[in-house]
């Protein structure tokens, strides 16, 4: 009776996070955090930490306690001893092929089966670099907040990590399997070419994630018609003094995955994005608030703003209208549809990222390294 008032209690306090947490995640949230945890959460919200950072440490925190309990059989410890953390590595990062001559090898099989009846695993073998890595830096912020240090740097922890990596032998996997490019925009456009709100809303949202620099699915989410500004119009072609004027729009984008709110990014949308993300304002009847809000069977719209997983919904639905795999494309492949869209029409490298503001000048290059590999001479020796 004490431990289903003690959720009950978590849960209520989760509400005050609602406007972050997904409320289908409160009550599961509430049974797998302490008290000590959903005191943290509240308090980085309230010194302002980013929705997205918040909803990624609330989730691994969940992971975090769950797996050291059955782990461990108790709860996790702040703060973790350096074994710990040696433990979680060498249950995540494997080597499959030894796995399956010893059993013991990697996580062990009562601590994968209580995982995964919580669902908080899916995938099958280690898990991917980038998961495991993301979750200790979690756990690290995590630490700090409550004034305590960890093992997190220390030589130990990065020794296994590099030896665990080259063990598991796991690709890297692209979020979206194929990129948004011109051409696969255009069809996702024809399929919400009629006049219903839901077309209109999702032709704005489409051709806005797409050309102001392939926004990321939450940044599209979260923006407000307070975040659009009206610039002066510009020349369709800036090399042509007399070429014609096209709108432009200055959108806010305050803190990203990349950047903090005091840096106060913003990106450009100029031309034919503009009109249809103006007519869904004025069809909505948008005045204020969330720019892309909810919209139910019988066509009435919401006040509140769609999830991030909303807009990837909608873009894998509109894939499988236009007669696209769906299973190929995610709302990522915007993005890296945008830079590759960008080599392929020999933009400079340094002015699409003024966009798409990547801050990695390599991660960028790489879909300008593609793009010139694929139109080089190299790969058509035999042909």
């Amino acid at each position: 009776m004490s431990f289903d008032h003690d959720i009950e209690r978590r849960g209520v306090a989760l509400d005050a996070l609602d406007s972050i947490l997904p409320f289908d995640r409160r009550d599961q949230l509430a049974a797998l955090l302490t008290d000590d945890d959903v005191a943290t959460l509240k308090h980085l919200a309230s010194e302002g930490m980013g929705d997205n950072t918040l909803r990624a440490l609330a989730s691994d925190l969940g992971y975090l306690e769950t797996w050291c309990q059955l782990a461990t059989g108790s709860p996790l410890p702040w703060p973790a001893p350096e074994s710990l953390l040696l433990k979680f590595v060498a249950h995540h990062l494997f080597d499959p092929g030894k796995r399956v001559e010893d059993p013991s090898h990697g996580m062990p099989v009562e601590v994968e089966a209580g995982l995964r009846s919580q669902r908080l695993l899916r995938a099958d073998g280690p898990h991917a670099p980038e998961t495991v890595r993301r979750r200790l830096t979690s756990w690290s912020i995590l630490t700090r907040w409550r004034g305590l240090t960890g093992s997190f740097n220390g030589p130990s922890l990065k020794s296994a990590l590099r030896l665990a990596v080259r063990a598991s032998a796991r690709p890297r996997q692209r979020k979206s399997k194929k990129a948004v490019t011109g051409d696969v925009l255009a069809k996702l456009l024809l399929a919400c070419a009629g006049d219903r709100l839901v077309d209109i809303r999702d032709r704005a949202l489409l051709l806005l994630a797409f050309a102001s620099g392939g926004r990321r699915r939450s940044e599209v989410a979260e923006l407000r018609l307070e975040d659009i500004t009206d610039e002066e119009q510009v020349l369709t072609d800036p090399s042509i003094p007399g070429s014609p004027l096209l709108p432009c729009l200055a959108i806010r984008l305050g803190s990203t995955k990349t950047t903090t709110s005091d840096e106060d990014e913003h990106v450009l949308l100029i031309g034919p994005p503009i009109t249809a993300l103006k007519r869904w304002i004025e069809e909505a009847k948008i005045k204020d608030g969330p720019v892309f809000r909810r919209i139910d069977q019988w066509g009435n719209i919401d006040r509140r703003p769609l999830t991030p997983q909303s807009v990837n919904l909608i873009l894998k639905g509109r894939c499988k209208q236009a007669g696209l795999d769906p299973t190929q494309f995610s709302a990522q492949g915007l993005r890296s549809g945008y830079l590759t869209e960008a080599a392929n029409r020999g933009v400079p490298l340094p002015e699409a990222m003024q966009q798409s503001l990547h801050k990695s000048v390599s991660q960028a290059a790489r879909y300008y390294n593609d793009a010139e590999r694929k139109q080089g001479q190299a790969a058509r020796l035999v042909t």
